[in-house]
């Protein structure tokens, strides 16, 4: 007999690196089972970043199987699983065939640099070539980072592509609208859809009108109806189906109801409902959001205007703004695959607390260029610094200082945007597990960093969306029902006057970082 345990709730975490099932209590919020799988990376050229999305999409249904699996070992209920939400990396593009559920090329990844050209086109049409032309209708700047302009590049270079648009056969979306179409049915009636937060980082989405934008369609020559169905973050949008990968035929008829970009699901799950909360992200990059309320508030400091939720058809959209770094965890990954100076992730940190100092050596892991608050695709990755005597050690703690001083970036940003200084920093990501990075940051911000004892919760974030839908209701997101979160506090240890020379020295670094690729021609540095 399978214990019962009240309501559960899955949610599919579907990141850069690796995809996750995980099941949480409704009323408790408490972690109950999970599976993960890493997912390849694929890149094919200098600068070009690629998944397969039917890999992505097999990856999901053997989490989901797994993760079933474990709870029946477990003696818990599945039949208890009311709601599944879906959280997953932004902006990354699809492209697949309606009629046969088969991708049209591979994902293009977020981190993908191979439409500078595309840019600098689409800059040509703009007047003074300004990359924040659009800022106060999409919130974004012109850059490779958003979805409009690789689906540009997909349709100026894909054959297939531009030949399945003719024939109305294609659809677009990013990776929570393939994956709830093809878990909804795929071919046979799947469900086409994205949520406010996946569309606002498109640039083909109007912030204000919660809308697709004719004229930003227009601008970027995109035909309309390959776009999704814009939904809210927390409604049923339609019931998983029986797919013959699962042999257990697990969750069907369960309503997916719950769709977050990553760093809104990570805001949602660390309860930053309140205007000024703000929380930072560790994954593969760095996100810092800090909840604005039901205003769209526009940064004069090189963050970007995003939407942060909005939970349910007929709620306000709350706004967020954003710092995005691109590279963070990837850097370590980096030093593990391509320098092999570790065979894991764990070892790179350790590396690093055997010395506990750079040696005046600094890395700015400018691999995509870079993002907030600069802004400058230009940029590439460089190690500066070095002497006889830096060894390996002073490098993967370089590494490790480097996503802590992008941090203070994006943050010291933020704090000038919002007038009030941030007094703590909330964070969470797979990185938060690495006590070293932690304490350093703390160390470089001069302020306490406040890590949840459940670190994951870009997932409980998605859960929460699922749990709490109209139809569903299982989760209560009244202030007054959200439980309470254990947390592990890293107070700063060195005296801020180090900490600013370091700093000083990281802002040298990242000067001589720019202006590495010429190809792309003229750059303009941050949006105004």
């Amino acid at each position: 007999m399978a214990a019962s345990l009240g309501s559960l709730v899955g949610a599919i975490d579907q990141g850069t690196s690796s995809t996750r099932f995980l099941v949480f209590n409704a009323e408790t919020a408490e972690l109950l089972s999970h599976h993960q799988i890493e997912i390849k990376q694929e890149f094919p050229r200098e600068g070009w970043v690629e998944q397969d999305p039917k890999e992505i999409l097999n990856s999901v249904y053997e989490c989901v199987e797994k993760t079933c699996e474990k709870m029946k070992e477990l003696n818990m209920d599945i039949a208890n699983i009311k709601a599944i939400g879906v959280t997953n990396q932004r902006e990354t593009t699809v492209v697949w065939d309606k009629t046969t559920g088969e991708p049209l090329y591979n994902a293009i990844v977020w981190l993908d640099l191979r439409t500078q050209s595309t840019v600098e086109h689409l800059l040509n049409r703009i007047p003074g070539r300004n990359k924040a032309f659009y800022k106060f209708k999409t919130g974004l700047p012109l850059s490779t980072y958003f979805s409009a302009v690789k689906l540009r590049w997909l349709l100026d270079n894909v054959e297939e592509i531009r030949k399945a648009v003719e024939e109305q056969r294609a659809l677009f979306g990013t990776i929570d609208s393939w994956l709830i179409w093809s878990l909804t049915g795929g071919k046979n009636g799947g469900i086409h859809c994205t949520d406010v937060t996946n569309a606002s980082r498109t640039l083909l989405f109007n912030i204000h009108s919660l809308e697709w934008d004719p004229d930003l369609c227009k601008f970027f020559d995109i035909p309309m109806e390959i776009l999704p169905n814009i939904r809210s973050s927390s409604e049923i949008y339609g019931l998983m189906v029986c797919f013959p990968v699962f042999e257990s035929g697990a969750l069907t008829g369960v309503p997916i109801s719950g769709c977050l970009g990553d760093q809104s699901a990570a805001l949602v799950g660390q309860m930053c409902f309140q205007d000024g909360q703000a929380k930072n992200t560790y994954g593969t990059g760095c996100f810092l959001l800090c909840n604005t309320g039901q205003k769209a508030v526009f940064s004069e400091h090189g963050l970007i205007t995003t939407i942060a939720y909005k939970m349910g058809k007929d709620k306000p959209a709350f706004y967020a703004l954003e710092g995005s770094v691109a590279i963070a965890g990837a850097v370590v990954r980096w030093l593990r695959d391509n320098l092999g100076i570790a065979k894991t992730s764990q070892e790179i940190e350790k590396l690093a607390a055997d010395v506990g100092t750079s040696y005046g050596c600094y890395f700015v892991p400018a691999f995509s260029g870079l993002y907030a608050p600069y802004w400058e695709p230009s940029a590439r990755g460089i190690i500066c610094g070095l002497t006889q005597f830096t060894n390996k050690n002073h490098i993967a703690f370089a590494a490790l200082e480097a996503v802590c001083f992008q941090t203070r970036e994006i943050l010291d940003a933020m704090n000038k945007d919002c007038g009030i200084p941030l007094s703590q920093l909330q964070v969470d990501g797979g990185m938060t597990n690495n006590k070293t990075l932690m304490q350093l940051q703390s160390d470089i911000l001069c302020i306490p960093v406040v890590k949840p004892s459940m670190p994951e919760t870009t997932a409980l974030g998605a859960a929460m969306a699922a749990g709490a839908a109209e139809g569903v209701g299982v989760w209560s997101l009244n202030p007054g029902d959200l439980t309470a979160v254990t947390c592990e506090r890293f107070e700063p240890q060195i005296n801020p006057e180090e900490s600013e020379y370091r700093y000083a020295r990281w802002k040298k670094a990242v000067e001589k970082s720019m202006g590495w690729e010429t190809s792309g021609g003229p750059s303009n540095g941050k949006p105004k």
